[in-house]
């Protein structure tokens, strides 16, 4: 990867990221939207081709590319490396994160319970096992790298390319929804979408991968155990 346009202004915009020293040339914003394409697409799409080629390998991947990410960011000057965890501004937004999703338990259970009791509980009930080794892992070898590449590395690397802070939310929730069409189902990329507009928020306001990883966390656990874990695993993945 090319490195990232050097910052030189130590305030943070409203995007969430520092000001460049000045507007970036053409073919450097050219060569970050190609990038970007690759990356956010592309990938996504050879991974789809090839997940069952790659038989379980997809988290390795996922793992690599968020290693990269990290390395990228590292050397970058003008990356404020406590943005990889900021555990200071979590205890800010952890009130207001709690009582959203306990709203969307209560929702989410309600939904289910009234229109598909049939797959309330299903996962855990059935394949418990599974369940709960996903409950397990899940954390650390998911949702912590895919919100340093889709929140951290994205909002930070493409700045030239989204400077106002709702594009370059639009541009995560966008890339998040698209790297799971992996699942091979319609619900999985339109349901993250959705709510990678809101884990995108949350970073944008927070500055804090900590935060938003927990909070990713907590909606992926309810979604497991509630009623759509099988439109979010895969034995091949």
């Amino acid at each position: 990867m090319q490195p990232t346009h050097t910052s030189t202004d130590a305030h943070a915009r409203s995007s969430g990221e520092q000001s460049s020293s000045g507007p970036a040339s053409r073919g450097y914003r050219l060569y970050l939207a190609i990038e970007f394409l690759v990356l956010f697409a592309g990938l996504p799409l050879l991974l789809y081709t090839q997940r069952y080629a790659l038989s379980g390998r997809i988290v390795l991947v996922l793992a690599v590319l968020a290693a990269g990410c990290v390395v990228a960011l590292w050397v970058d000057p003008a990356f404020e490396r406590r943005r990889m965890w900021n555990a200071s501004s979590l205890s800010k937004h952890l009130r207001s994160m709690l009582a959203v999703f306990a709203l969307g338990t209560v929702g989410m259970i309600a939904v289910f319970a009234w229109w598909y009791p049939e797959l309330l509980w299903s996962f855990p009930r059935e394949h418990t096992r599974t369940w709960l080794l996903l409950m397990l892992t899940y954390p650390l070898l998911s949702v912590y790298p895919q919100e340093l590449i889709f929140r951290t590395f994205l909002f930070h690397r493409y700045d030239p390319l989204f400077r106002d802070v709702r594009t370059k939310i639009a541009a995560s929730g966008t890339a998040f929804g698209v790297a799971h069409i992996v699942f091979a189902n319609w619900a999985a990329p339109l349901l993250t979408g959705l709510i990678g507009l809101w884990f995108a928020r949350t970073y944008a306001q927070s500055e804090s991968t900590l935060a938003v990883t927990i909070e990713h966390v907590l909606w992926g656990m309810l979604a497991f155990t509630v009623g759509l874990g099988w439109y979010f695993y895969s034995p091949a993945i």
